[in-house]
């Protein structure tokens, strides 16, 4: 186990004066925002939010920062949002899921106008909670609200080539996409903005009311768009509940009203919310549940530029993406020249506090995850992998640690790290990298450094039957938002792009007749909001 670093330690901040002005949070900046029924609640306390960031003072191990207390739902809460949104479904006959078209756009679009002004509050907070470079705060909720667009004008352009009838073997068909029901949105707190209103978006957009669980890190950032929900959603179209998961999300699962369960998260967390729900053929799901993205790096490849685009891949955000590169398998031939590339890089990063500007490695949001880390380390040393560089820790800091000969045994070869270790271990023919991804218990997106056509061609074949994304030269990545996002075997259940999103949180419904008396749709158009093509 890696001792804690003094050098690490002097990069907090002794006192909140340190933190510059701009970035220092206030004292009413608090997390007690609910949103059940239309109602928001701001009279619910609970144990403090804490910070990423960390404060040293004197000898004492740093200590986290407290963001005010969290607003913890109960139990009762958790109940009356399902209410609410059973209420708000009514069988389908509700006001929300019967809306037209222009009505459901013109709701989200009513509540992106509403969130935009909260732009630089809200990338503080997430820095603050998450520890996330505060640039890449904005980046996040600029991509966020591009992706709402981009949602609205998606479905009004699958609505408009929906609305055109079919006719075949004497009958008439009008095809359109209905909502599934009372939907479960739970994201990440990795993306704790856009991971989780990539699932809420198109859920709502396409008629289902919503039940917002977020995150045990970035609750802030999420309650703080909890009165721009209230004010642009019919009640119990959008509930936001915040607080401990078993508390909140078992008794909605046990209920069995959960219509649609949308989660990103651990195959293990998922595992368990699937058990809760009794009728769970009837349950449609949404699941992102982990990687580990391979960077397959043949003997041709350019290193110095490869090197550049693995740390990338497998550092930014501290390595805190589900596709980020999470294990590197090189030809043997150039392993010594790669490895030394991969530490030249590492050195050049720069650790520190979020607010900083170009830091790259942040605090972590979980206190305990460097213990867990060095344990993964500590384990592929003792079965024969070197620890080349990094791996020191001081509180929530991690150096980040390039560990080289990682055996297929370790645990850091199998297991996803989900932080700042770039493990590498080697091959002698490019069929073995395809054999450990085969072998793998994931298979979200994989990356081939090379040039040869006669090598990485077959390595293609093979790999896209394997994973959902072959990466050419280039890092593992979700975007553009346009592209397909999804995995195979543990790692996904549903494909969210901006249009695939919208089938996934709907199902083709159509009303037929005989061809004869087809201008009876046309005529419906004035009654039918499921007709109508507006």
């Amino acid at each position: 186990m890696a001792a804690m670093s003094r050098d690490l330690v002097s990069l907090f901040p002794a006192s909140p004066e340190e933190v510059p002005a701009t970035f220092r949070r206030t004292a009413d900046e608090t997390g007690l925002t609910l949103l059940v029924g239309g109602a928001l609640s701001r009279a619910v306390t609970g144990k403090p939010i804490r910070s990423a960031v960390c404060f040293r003072e004197g000898a004492a191990p740093p200590a986290q920062a407290e963001l005010g207390p969290a607003a913890l739902a109960s139990a009762d809460d958790s109940r009356a949002a399902l209410a609410a949104a059973v209420a708000a479904w009514k069988g389908g006959r509700g006001e929300w899921p019967r809306a037209s078209t222009r009505e459901r756009v013109g709701a989200v679009r009513d509540f992106a106008a509403r969130a935009l002004p909260l732009r630089e509050t809200i990338a503080t907070a997430l820095m603050w909670e998450v520890g996330k470079p505060y640039s890449e705060c904005l980046t996040e909720f600029d991509r966020t609200f591009e992706y709402v667009e981009k949602t609205c004008a998606a479905l009004v352009e699958l609505e408009g080539q929906s609305a055109r009838p079919l006719t075949s073997g004497g009958f008439a068909a009008r095809i359109r996409r209905a909502p599934l029901g009372v939907t479960l949105c739970m994201g990440p707190y990795n993306y704790a903005l856009n991971e989780v209103f990539t699932l809420v978006i198109p859920a709502l957009i396409m008629g289902n009311p919503v039940i917002i669980k977020t995150p045990r890190y970035g609750v802030l950032a999420n309650a703080l768009l909890a009165p721009a929900l209230a004010a642009s959603f019919p009640a119990g179209v959008a509930n936001l509940l915040t607080g401990d998961g078993a508390t909140i999300v078992g008794p909605l699962m046990a209920s069995g009203a959960i219509d649609v369960l949308a989660f990103i998260g651990s195959q293990k967390t998922a595992g368990a919310l699937l058990r809760q729900h009794p009728h769970p053929y009837r349950l449609r799901t949404v699941l992102g549940m982990g990687a580990k993205n391979p960077a397959i790096v043949l003997a041709d490849a350019d290193v110095e530029a490869t090197a550049k685009e693995i740390v990338s891949g497998a550092l930014t955000f501290n390595g805190q993406r589900c596709t980020a590169l999470k294990q590197v398998l090189v030809d043997r031939r150039i392993e010594g020249a790669l490895v030394g590339a991969l530490a030249a890089e590492i050195s050049r990063l720069r650790v520190g506090m979020p607010w900083e500007d170009g830091v790259t490695i942040t605090p972590l949001p979980d206190p305990n995850h460097p213990a867990w880390l060095d344990g993964l380390v500590d384990e592929a040393v003792e079965r024969g992998a070197r620890v080349v560089c990094g791996g020191a820790h001081a509180a929530t800091l991690y150096e980040p640690a390039l560990v080289a000969g990682v055996p297929p045994a370790s645990r850091l070869f199998v297991e996803e790290q989900f932080g700042p270790i770039v493990p590498v271990s080697a091959f002698d023919d490019p069929m073995e990298a395809v054999d450990i991804v085969d072998r793998s218990s994931v298979g979200q997106q994989a990356s081939i450094f090379g040039s040869d056509p006669a090598v990485v061609g077959p390595l293609v074949d093979h790999l896209a039957n394997l994973v959902c994304r072959v990466n050419l030269n280039t890092q593992c990545r979700r975007g553009p938002d346009v592209f397909p996002f999804t995995g195979r075997k543990d790692s996904a259940i549903g494909t969210l792009s901006i249009s695939d999103a919208l089938r996934v949180f709907s199902i083709r419904s159509l009303v037929a007749t005989k061809e004869k008396d087809a201008a009876a749709l046309e005529a419906l158009e004035e009654t039918s909001a499921f007709l109508s093509a507006q």
